[in-house]
């Protein structure tokens, strides 16, 4: 007897729970409340047995939905769980930006997901040498069992501290799969595999010494996958390997769903044979949301619109993170001149962390603080030499600028194909690599490769910049901790390294510092001090106009 079976996948939702995005204050084209509606359809027309759902990682970690409950409101069922209770959800593996929210967090998710497994097979416990999530779970739909093995990004350590994956050791994703695809295949004697990994298609060179994104490498080296699920690199895309293995992703913020058809033949003794494995991309933001998940989560969506409409200081003009690409801008003297506050450092590095946002002139509000800083990091004060931080500029301005010859090059490097990332699709590399520095003066010459691009002239004050000496130097922890590698291949510091040239560290994230920095002065008002710029001149006027244009009209 033919059986179908449609295996509907999400991945990287980032807190998108309802249709509305609580940063921007605007309706948002994907949510869970939208994929449930499709999900529900889905259901109705093939039969509950028919039907499978899941999700590969980074629920915890994007919008105030999801940080207000992680962090605040902590002696509540998290909603995130009981929404994918509602759903019927069938497992989740768990994401680095999950393991980024700490222990407190992501130990209180998955007890909240009961019986909802949260799997990891390759994140091992330390303290037992067993896995610390569930490696994967048997799912019986009609006759057919489904194996579900789930792995995570083995790159944890190059960017977050320890703390907060502290007992945790992530394996490499290749081996562990070959292990638990024997152990699987020996005791529980599955119909079908799927992987269910929080990583993307296949990266061209190592995050330090870890494969970031081996979901290729996986299905190629380790026989038994019928369908990979992959995320993390928030690119949809639909893949078929030579071997047969199929590949989806169903990208970010829970816009789409993978929607995978299983079709295999039951005999009469039992025996399942798959026939076919096809997978597609289907867009969710036309569909409505499922009324009856809106209703039974419309207290929570209150809670959080009262939490970001909070008024906490006034902004006398427009920050943009669009200026930040082609010199310094308000946005980012903001970001500067704070984490310098906050931790009385020499000198200041940071990126834009999105990839296009503005704080506009106005009341500022707590959702005014995710558009901000982004992400729960930490803020580091590291000890570098001058001539470190000039290894650091290097390799950032390389990520970002060109190698101009004339005035109608561009002076961006521009993506030519696919992105590296899904998010940033008009340049090469994200532009949350893309640091900057406050508290010195330095000129970027376009014209020059990497190693010969930054002058730095002096410090801010006018006193000379040494390349000997060792300077305190403010950065995010993902940064501090190796992520980007601008501090490990830029600056040259060996990752082993990092944590001795750690002088201090914060408690809480920078959104909340920023938060109360913001309170305290009331009003803030762009200022942009001009630093750093491009050179020479003659070539990058016209450029820097040309190249706006291009990313932003």
């Amino acid at each position: 007897m033919r059986k179908v079976f449609k295996i509907v996948s999400t991945g990287d939702v980032h807190g998108m729970l309802y249709p509305y995005d609580f940063t921007k204050l605007s309706p948002a084209p994907g949510s869970l409340a939208r994929v449930s509606a499709y999900v529900e359809s889905m259901r109705n027309a093939m039969g509950e047995d028919s039907v499978i759902l899941l999700d590969n990682g980074d629920m915890l970690q994007g919008q105030p939905a999801v940080y207000f409950y992680n962090f605040l409101d902590t002696d509540v069922t998290h909603p995130a769980a009981r929404m994918m209770k509602r759903m019927r959800y069938d497992a989740m593996t768990v994401g680095n930006h999950d393991i980024e929210t700490g222990h407190p967090v992501y130990d209180r998710f998955r007890s909240d997901l009961s019986p909802i497994p949260m799997l990891g097979a390759n994140v091992k416990d330390t303290s037992t040498g067993n896995p610390y999530f569930l490696p994967y779970v048997i799912l019986e739909r009609g006759g057919v069992r489904f194996a579900v093995l789930g792995l995570l990004t083995p790159a944890i350590p190059a960017w977050l501290p320890e703390k907060l994956w502290e007992g945790l050791e992530v394996e490499e994703m290749v081996e562990s799969a070959r292990q638990w695809m024997r152990h699987i295949r020996l005791t529980e004697r599955p119909d079908v595999v799927i992987g269910l990994f929080h990583s993307g298609y296949q990266s061209t060179h190592l995050t330090w010494k870890w494969m970031e994104n081996a979901s290729s490498l996986v299905a190629r080296e380790v026989d038994g996958f019928d369908l990979v699920i992959m995320g993390h690199d928030h690119t949809r895309a639909v893949h078929r390997e030579k071997n047969g293995t199929l590949l989806v992703n169903p990208g970010a913020y829970a816009s789409h769903v993978a929607e995978s058809t299983v079709t295999v033949d039951r005999d009469d003794d039992g025996s399942v044979r798959v026939v076919d494995v096809d997978g597609r991309i289907v867009s969710v933001a036309d569909i409505d949301p499922d009324e009856g998940f809106v209703r039974d989560f419309a207290p929570e969506r209150t809670h959080v619109t009262d939490m970001v409409m909070k008024v906490v200081g006034e902004s006398a003009g427009e920050f943009s993170i669009r200026d930040a690409y082609f010199g310094p801008s308000a946005f980012m003297e903001l970001i500067h001149t704070l984490q310098l506050e906050i931790s009385g450092a020499d000198i200041s590095i940071a990126a834009p962390l999105s990839y296009d946002a503005a704080i506009h002139k106005g009341p500022l509000r707590i959702s005014d603080m995710f558009t901000l800083y982004k992400y729960e990091n930490q803020l580091c004060t590291l000890a570098m030499t001058g001539e470190e931080i000039k290894g650091h500029l290097e390799m950032s301005y390389n990520l970002w600028t060109a190698v101009m010859k004339s005035p109608r090059d561009p002076l961006l490097k521009f993506a030519s194909g696919n992105p590296v990332k899904g998010d940033y699709s008009r340049l090469i590399n994200p532009s949350y690599n893309f640091d900057s520095a406050f508290g010195i003066n330095y000129t970027v010459d376009v014209t020059r490769p990497k190693g010969e691009k930054i002058h730095i002239s002096a410090m801010a004050d006018g006193t000379p910049f040494d390349m000997d000496r060792i300077y305190r130097v403010a950065v995010n922890a993902y940064r501090a901790n190796g992520g980007g590698e601008l501090i490990t291949r830029g600056a040259g510091i060996a990752h082993e390294d990092l944590k001795h040239r750690v002088l201090d560290a914060t408690e809480h994230d920078m959104r909340y510092y920023m938060l109360k920095a913001i309170e305290s002065k009331g009003v803030i008002t762009p200022v942009v001090t001009h630093n750093w710029r491009f050179v020479p001149d003659e070539l990058v006027a016209e450029a820097l106009l040309r190249d706006r244009r291009r990313m932003f009209d």
